[in-house]
């Protein structure tokens, strides 16, 4: 009879500790996604300010939009690297506004043939959409992470082993922002 407690207790223990090294594993993994992603920020960030220098040549009547530009950068650079669920997710909200602002800049910049024909110019967009093609990798390797962590605390022993592998509270899934979801309307992109 001691044997099979034993066994037991021991079967037991060997479960749960499995189970929390796989949730330390899966959270260590969503925490080394979320660095990948400030890798590529981080690049896109420092592509910014040579992209405004080209566009400022040539746009001075967007000034404006140039300096929003600049602030939302300043905004987004403003979160560092963090891994508290909330300030990720206010990180990523101040991202998708850089973004789109980014957008609105290639469209303006369309209008200048200047601008369009210039190379530094042509260069700095090829980079941008290279940094942001890795962006997008980087924001699909963190949701898988974020929705493997989320299986393994979500399924029993999870619930009780979170806490106790650092796991207050499960980390936010990246989601494109609601302007990015709408439809284009190419009809207004064409006047």
């Amino acid at each position: 009879m001691n044997i099979i407690v034993w066994t037991a207790a021991i079967l037991s223990t060997v479960v749960l500790y499995s189970w929390y090294a796989t949730i330390v594993k899966r959270r260590n993994r969503v925490a080394e996604a979320l660095a990948g992603i400030d890798v590529q920020l981080t690049q896109r960030h420092d592509l910014i300010p040579n992209l405004l220098a080209i566009a400022r040549k040539f746009m001075e009547h967007e000034r404006g939009l140039l300096d929003e530009i600049a602030a939302l950068r300043g905004k987004a650079a403003s979160f560092g690297n963090t891994t508290d669920p909330a300030a990720t997710a206010g990180k990523f909200a101040a991202e998708g506004q850089l973004a789109a602002g980014l957008g609105r800049l290639f469209a303006v910049a369309e209008n200048y043939p200047s601008l369009k024909s210039d190379g530094p110019m042509i260069e700095a967009q090829r980079s941008y959409q290279e940094v942001e093609t890795n962006i997008a990798a980087a924001r699909r390797f963190y949701n898988a992470a974020v929705g493997g962590l989320n299986n393994a605390i979500q399924t029993f022993p999870g619930p009780l082993l979170a806490r106790f592998a650092g796991v207050a509270k499960p980390p936010p899934f990246f989601e494109a922002s609601a302007a990015a979801r709408e439809a284009v309307d190419a009809g207004a992109l064409l006047r």
